[in-house]
């Protein structure tokens, strides 16, 4: 008996199994014959019109296979704008574990433009080492500001970041003992919450600091400028991934407390000029930068990329007709090789000079002109690994910043969806959901980590060298390997304007 009221439930539930897989491939035909009439119906897409449902599945695989690239078929130096190996040194870096590796490098040591440093045939011991030299911008001004941080946090605003993104490297900037620039976006609580140095960026809409019109709002201006944390004022020119266009923040990533701190209405694009409107030549870029300095009390400069050195030039001759105390304090050189949130590809892949051409040429002018120990040099763009950072230091710059690599550090995996609101890592969206895996408190360890290897891994180089700081680097320190497959060296490419005993008292 009870056998067959078993075999009577079995019974039934294959006939309800068969049913429903019979209706699911009912919805599956009908909706193949939908999909086959809009296709072939439709005129906008060709593919999809000759091979109606199949045509489909270029474009799934087209996006699927930016994810799979990573993941499987890329070799561990191919990709682009980072590759496996840089990415993977950042994550073991931010995490503090080894990074340590064997056998051999994978890096092709002869590729035209790589970096190879100069070993000393004596290297230095430990103790005849010492941490970084400490760089002092406005050493003039009433509030100088004096650092010993080899890299500080570029520019990056809460819009293009999410909330728990500021917030960790805020806190990360505190346990590092760095500074943190706030982008153009205006500086929020999150800003704050880490009570780290903080560089106060205007961009060119001059958000947290706008009147309506666009124009400097001076009580604003003052109001933040007075408070302990800000340091510095970075006054944004352009930056290396659209140079000659203004910040892009999507309408969608606008929100209402976004739109209060930048002063625009919520949900609507955040779209900056192209330039500052009351700066149009030299003459007005000293003035505007004499006119925060002296409404701040602080150090004040501009970042730029540089593709030409013509202007700086002139720039150097008329500080010297007024006096170098309206020269700026420092000059953020930015490559063409940053990145952003949002930009136009023909500015991302097209104009501006990568930073370690850039760099040295803007050093040469500034020492030309006899203004090096007055304007500081910070560097930027692409430098994430001790390497790069070293690179910078031979060519000559003061300070380096760092963005993308303090993403990784944060957890980015190049998903390149920056610009969508839809960042897999909580890093660069606002959606709540997406945001909820990113624990500022976690990810700042991960941050003062980082900072910590690139420190470390840069003061290697430094005393293999035979230098006792990075700050000591030279441009005799470094050859750039030649498409020939021979290398030159850095000073015989860029030859220094100035002699090493001068280079060293920057």
């Amino acid at each position: 008996m009870e056998m067959n009221i078993l075999s009577l439930f079995t019974m039934k539930g294959m006939a309800v199994l068969s049913t429903i897989f019979v209706m699911l491939v009912g919805i599956a035909v009908l909706v193949v014959i939908v999909l086959f009439i809009i296709d072939i119906m439709q005129t906008k897409d060709a593919v999809r019109h000759n091979f109606p449902v199949m045509g489909r599945f270029r474009g799934l695989f087209i996006h699927l296979g930016e994810f799979f690239r990573q993941y499987f078929f890329a070799m561990d130096r191919e990709e682009m704008p980072f590759n496996r190996a840089e990415r993977r040194w950042i994550s073991l870096s931010s995490a503090g574990t080894d990074t340590t590796i064997a056998f051999g490098s994978t890096r092709n040591l002869s590729h035209a433009g790589m970096p190879i440093f100069v070993n000393a045939p004596y290297a230095l011991l430990d103790e005849e080492t010492r941490p970084a030299d400490p760089v002092i911008f406005g050493a003039g001004c009433k509030n100088p500001y004096a650092t010993s941080a080899l890299i500080g946090i570029s520019a990056m605003s809460y819009g293009a970041l999410s909330k728990p993104a500021i917030r960790a490297l805020s806190k990360g900037a505190k346990l590092a003992n760095i500074y943190l620039n706030t982008g153009e976006g205006g500086l929020s609580s999150h800003h704050l919450v880490g009570n780290c140095d903080i560089v106060f960026q205007i961009g060119t809409a001059k958000y947290g600091v706008r009147n309506e019109d666009g124009s400097l709002n001076i009580e604003k201006f003052k109001a933040i400028v007075e408070r302990p944390q800000v340091k510095m004022i970075e006054l944004k020119m352009s930056q290396g991934a659209k140079p000659g266009k203004g910040g892009l923040l999507p309408g969608v990533k606008v929100s209402r407390e976004i739109a209060e701190i930048r002063g625009i209405p919520r949900g609507k694009p955040s779209i900056s000029p192209n330039r500052h409107p009351e700066i149009n030549n030299n003459e007005q870029l000293l003035d505007f930068i004499n006119q925060l300095q002296e409404l701040s009390q602080k150090p004040v400069g501009f970042k730029m990329v540089i593709s030409d050195v013509e202007w700086l030039e002139d720039l150097c001759l008329r500080i010297h007709a007024r006096g170098e105390k309206f020269a700026p304090d420092f000059i953020t050189v930015d490559g063409g090789d940053g990145g952003t949130g949002a930009a136009p590809m023909p500015l991302m892949d097209n104009v501006g000079l990568p930073v370690k051409e850039a760099l040295p040429a803007v050093v040469d002018v500034i020492t030309r002109y006899g203004l090096r120990p007055r304007i500081k040099i910070i560097a930027s763009g692409k430098l994430i690994t001790p390497a790069e950072v070293a690179f910078a230091y031979c060519a000559g710059a003061d300070m380096v910043n760092g963005a993308r690599g303090f993403m990784f550090a944060l957890g980015c995996i190049q998903a390149l969806k920056c610009n969508r609101n839809t960042c897999p890592t909580g890093i660069t969206t606002h959606k709540k959901r997406l945001q909820s895996g990113l624990d500022p408190s976690r990810k700042a360890v991960r941050v003062k980590n980082y900072v910590g290897k690139i420190q470390y891994g840069t003061g290697l180089i430094a005393h293999s060298c035979g230098v006792p700081e990075p700050r000591s680097l030279l441009r005799r320190h470094c050859r750039v390997a030649q498409g020939n497959g021979t290398s030159l060296p850095l000073s015989h490419i860029y030859p220094p304007a100035f002699a090493d005993k001068d280079y060293l008292a920057r």
